[in-house]
C-alpha cells in the first residue's frame, strides 16, 4: 500500500530539473496511453507537449496534476519520487495546473476568486478579520505581473474574457510560490487578441523562474513561446528537441499543419523583442 509523501529536506542541486519523468508508463487497461516517457522539465524553461489527439498528453497532464497515478517508471519531483493520489498533493508540492475548460466561481468578485480557499486576514483572535483592501491590492498587482492591468477587482469574474481568467490563474500559481505551471490547451478558445494576453503570461512564468509546461495543438504557437518541445505519438515520445535543432516550419511540417498564427507571432514578439532572437 502507497504511504503518504514526506518530503525530502535534503538539498537539491541548482542544475537538477524541478520534475522528471523517468520511463513513465501508464496503461488503459492493456493499452499504453502513455509508454516508458522520459523528460526532465527544468525551471526557468517552457516545455511544449505537441501531439495529435490521442498521443498522450492529456495522460501526461492528468499524472502531473495529480489526476491519475502512473503504473510503472518514476515521477521525480524537487529529487524525489512520488506517486500523486490526488491534485492537492501535486499543488502542496508545487506544480499547478491552468485547463483549458478553466472555471470560475462566476458571482464572486475577481479579488475573491484569487484568494479563494486562502483569504488573507488582519488582527488577532477575537479580532481577527477579512483584509478586504489588501486582498484587492495584491490581486491587482498580481494579475500586472501577468499582463493584465486596469483590473477593478471588484467586478464579478464573470466579467473576465477567456485569456484573462487563465492570466488570474497563472498569476494566482505565482502568488502562491508554484514551482511548475502545467497549462492544458491554453489558445484553443481564444482569439488571438487573448492567446497574445495569455501568451505575456506564460513568459511572466519562465521569468519567475517556473517549470512550465504548456499542452497544444498549435506548433507555431508552440515555437514562438517555447525553450523545448516534446512531440508525443500514440504514447511514446517521438522527439525531444530544442528551438536550435528545428524552426517554426519544420515544426509544423512535422505536426501535419498546424494553424497559421502570424498576427500572434508579430503581436508577442512586438511586446517581447527577445522572442525574435532566441
Amino acid at each position: 500500500m502507497s504511504t503518504a509523501y514526506v518530503p525530502d529536506e535534503s538539498p537539491v542541486p541548482a542544475h537538477a530539473p524541478v520534475i522528471e519523468l523517468r520511463g513513465l508508463t501508464v496503461r488503459h487497461g492493456n493499452v499504453p496511453a502513455l509508454s516508458r516517457v522520459t523528460v526532465p522539465l527544468h525551471a526557468g524553461a517552457i516545455t511544449c507537449v505537441l501531439g495529435e489527439n490521442g498521443s498522450g498528453k492529456s495522460t501526461l497532464v492528468s499524472v502531473l496534476s495529480g489526476l491519475r497515478r502512473h503504473d510503472e517508471g518514476e515521477l521525480v519531483v524537487a529529487g524525489t519520487p512520488v506517486r500523486f493520489r490526488s491534485p492537492r498533493q501535486a499543488r502542496a508540492l508545487g506544480i499547478a495546473t491552468v485547463w483549458q475548460d478553466l472555471a470560475v466561481a462566476p458571482l464572486l468578485s475577481i479579488w475573491r476568486n484569487f484568494f479563494l480557499g486562502a483569504e488573507p486576514t488582519r488582527g488577532v483572535w477575537p479580532l481577527r478579520r477579512l483584509d478586504v483592501a489588501g486582498a484587492r491590492e495584491t490581486t491587482v498587482r498580481a494579475m500586472a505581473r501577468v499582463g493584465v492591468t486596469g483590473l477593478d477587482p471588484d467586478q464579478p469574474a464573470s466579467a473576465l474574457q477567456a485569456g484573462e481568467r487563465q492570466s488570474l490563474a497563472v498569476a494566482r500559481a505565482l502568488h502562491f510560490g508554484a514551482r511548475a505551471l502545467v497549462i492544458d490547451e491554453p489558445v484553443t478558445p481564444m482569439t488571438v487578441a487573448r492567446q497574445t494576453l495569455f501568451g505575456q503570461a506564460i513568459l511572466a512564468a519562465r521569468a519567475q523562474g517556473l517549470a512550465v509546461v504548456v499542452v497544444t495543438n498549435n506548433p507555431r504557437y508552440a515555437h514562438l513561446i517555447g525553450d523545448r518541445f516534446l512531440l508525443l505519438a500514440h504514447g511514446s515520445v517521438a522527439g525531444n528537441l530544442t528551438r536550435d535543432d528545428i524552426d517554426a516550419d519544420d515544426l509544423t511540417a512535422l505536426m501535419a499543419g498546424g494553424e497559421q498564427l502570424s498576427t500572434l507571432t508579430d503581436a508577442l514578439t512586438a511586446l517581447h523583442p527577445e522572442l525574435g532572437e532566441r
